[in-house]
């Protein structure tokens, strides 16, 4: 296959690796790497290079992903959205995906989210899929509707409460976004209590905050984790998810009373996130 035929088709191959791997670098790595394979392979009879090549740019995504689930005990403080080799170029990327999107894909097994991906937003049949996941197309095809599932939240409050909650929620995280203190105060509770376990640092304990002043401070100097934030269904209910470099890095639930946030809970443990049912709004 000529560079010129390979170069027709990267925007695609790069739109499947960023929604699979959720990283621009790491999407452009695989781009490369399918090139690499593309090069070295005698391509003679392909009949149809795009979905030639998808197949490839997934094999290499696969691997990644599997690489990805015996490094799932990081520290946070890799995922520093601040390490990013170019965050804005990040951001712009998240935002056509959709960040919650991208957090709620990461919770997903690398098979499962292969399958949703390729079929789900590419209309990649599954019988091209299943040899992918060395899988028979209608196990593939129960991957695919697991994901889905997972996708859409198989639990959710009731929508009377999520009406409630939800708009409380979103303002709490848009006024964070702009280190609006005086906002933020007016959405706490007088009584708000929030709890952090130990992987949220600086320190490696847990903490706990009482009162809007010190909720709200630590609330209005997270500017730029905010901005890598967004509001998902977190076990059923309106919460905050944190994502950097494709990877769920953090949930925020809440207690919303009479209009006012009361409790939040701030998770970062891996193990603790693994366990979170995340969904989209």
């Amino acid at each position: 296959m000529r560079v010129e035929e390979f170069e027709r088709h990267r925007a695609h191959l790069r739109a499947v690796a960023y929604r699979m791997l959720g990283s621009a670098s790491e999407a452009d790595d695989a781009v490369q790497e399918t090139w690499l394979r593309t090069d070295r392979a005698d391509t003679t009879d392909v009949r149809n290079p795009a979905a030639w090549l998808t197949t490839v740019v997934a094999r290499v995504c696969l691997n990644l992903l599997r690489a990805r689930e015996t490094r799932r005990e990081e520290p946070l403080d890799t995922h520093d959205p601040a390490s990013t080799a170019d965050p804005e170029h990040e951001a712009e990327l998240a935002d056509s995906v959709g960040l919650a999107m991208l957090v709620v894909l990461d919770t997903l097994g690398p098979a499962e989210r292969l399958a949703f991906v390729l079929h789900d937003l590419f209309d990649v049949p599954f019988d091209d899929i299943a040899p992918l996941v060395d899988r028979t197309p209608a196990a593939t095809r129960q991957l695919a509707s697991r994901a889905r599932r997972r996708v859409s939240g198989t639990t959710r409050a009731p929508e009377t409460d999520l009406a409630r909650q939800r708009p409380v929620v979103e303002a709490y995280l848009a006024a964070a976004r702009r280190g609006d203190f005086d906002a933020l105060l007016t959405l706490l509770d007088p009584d708000v209590v929030l709890r952090a376990d130990a992987a949220v640092g600086p320190s490696p304990r847990p903490f706990t905050l009482r009162g809007p002043r010190a909720v709200g401070r630590m609330a209005s100097r997270s500017g730029a984790r905010a901005v890598a934030s967004a509001t998902a269904l977190v076990d059923g209910l309106t919460g905050i998810v944190m994502a950097a470099n494709g990877r769920f890095t953090l949930a925020m639930t809440f207690t919303v009373t009479d209009g006012l946030i009361t409790g939040i809970d701030v998770i970062a443990e891996p193990e603790r996130l693994r366990r979170l049912e995340v969904a989209l709004p």
